[in-house]
């Protein structure tokens, strides 16, 4: 997918995978709308780039729809760069015993795998609107996690979701192919990204440690890269990627 002259969606842009992402979409050729709830910073990127900014919450249909309309403004929407999730804690029992906490673990799993849905069904019906390149009307790339496979103690409602987004990869692929729509997934390991900058330098280097090769955090440029590629590689559907050095998470 050539994106010159085209738009290009990218939620959770206004840090970390999503602002690597951003940039590097906004270079190929795209008019980037950047889509996040951090006003400041997405507004300062969107800047940087000559891009959009909206705020919105990923799981708010009116909300992304109006950040697709912002984004059809300046030329048909041919790519969408799902990164806008949210982590969070739930143990099955807690420590005094009392189960664990429903309510969390629904928010988490809407944000992460409802919004999924939302934004990417939203996405689709604008592209599928597009004149086709090259038989192309569009490309969806969504964001899973390793913890799909190998969650840890504690991530069953990141785990659940990011799971969730793994099992609709394909099953997405071939509702849109008819319409000419593209869609992977990957799915990141232990990336140096603002959720991470709360640790300390030692914690940040024993996770990227337990990586095999190369033994470090990846870099959001790393992410882009591939998010790119996908976007670029016609042939490269209904696949999940894992990006991860290799590492398969321990139990903690």
């Amino acid at each position: 997918m050539n994106l010159t002259g085209a738009s290009a969606l990218v939620t959770g842009g206004a840090s970390g995978l999503g602002a690597a992402t951003a940039r590097r979409l906004a270079a190929a050729g795209a008019h980037v709308v950047v889509l996040d709830l951090n006003e400041e910073l997405g507004k300062e990127l969107a800047v940087e780039l000559g891009g959009s900014f909206a705020v919105a919450d990923v799981t708010d249909p009116a909300g992304v729809d109006a950040a697709l309309d912002l984004a059809v403004e300046h030329g048909p929407l041919r790519a969408l760069v799902h990164c806008a999730g949210k982590g969070g804690t739930v143990r099955l029992v807690d420590r005094d015993g009392a189960p664990g906490d429903l309510d969390l673990y629904r928010q988490l799993i809407d944000i992460n795998l409802v919004g999924t849905f939302n934004v990417l069904r939203l996405a689709a019906a604008r592209m599928a609107g597009n004149e086709p390149v090259e038989g192309e009307r569009g490309v969806c790339v969504l964001t899973a996690s390793v913890a799909a496979w190998e969650g840890q103690i504690g991530q069953i409602p990141y785990a659940s979701a990011k799971a969730g987004v793994v099992g609709m990869t394909l099953v997405a692929a071939r509702d849109l192919a008819t319409k000419g729509i593209r869609v992977n997934t990957i799915a990141p390991g232990v990336f140096d990204t603002p959720i991470l900058a709360r640790f300390s330098q030692e914690i940040r280097d024993g996770l990227g440690a337990q990586v095999p090769n190369p033994a470090r955090l990846g870099q959001p440029d790393e992410f882009a890269m591939l998010a790119q590629q996908v976007v670029e590689n016609p042939y490269l559907n209904g696949e999940t990627i894992r990006l991860d050095g290799a590492i398969r998470m321990s139990p903690r």
